[in-house]
């Protein structure tokens, strides 16, 4: 069934997503600045290719607190708009039955957007 999910998710948006998300972390990389965000990018970009099955956890070695001060400014840049995206698809897809899966992963996209930095995602 995740193969099958993850299929219907890349023909109906998944791929085009993972595009524009690439796309993003290319921009963001052409300053030196940027790089840890396009990382980032390129880290919710992996997710929208293949998200059922993955989960999303915190890296366990944290220190310091570059993490938090990097996601206070990646969320008010950007992450509330990605996030405040994913969870509207998911609100919307969640109204009908069949579309509940595929809600539950932008929520999961939607998490992931809002602090990115210091998490991980395992398949």
């Amino acid at each position: 069934m995740k193969i099958l999910g993850n299929i219907l998710w890349l023909l109906f948006g998944g791929f085009a997503t993972a595009v524009e998300y690439l796309v993003a972390s290319l921009v963001l990389m052409i300053t030196l600045l940027g790089i840890p965000f396009g990382f980032q990018s390129i880290k919710m970009a992996q997710l929208c290719l293949w998200p059922f099955g993955a989960r999303v956890q915190k890296k366990q070695p944290q220190s310091g607190c570059l993490n938090t001060a990097m996601n206070v400014f990646w969320f008010f840049i950007a992450g509330l708009w990605i996030a405040l995206t994913h969870f509207l698809f998911g609100f919307l897809l969640f109204i009908t039955i069949i579309g509940i899966p595929f809600a539950k992963q932008h929520f999961k996209l939607a998490g992931i957007a809002l602090t990115p930095f210091g998490r991980e995602i395992v398949y």
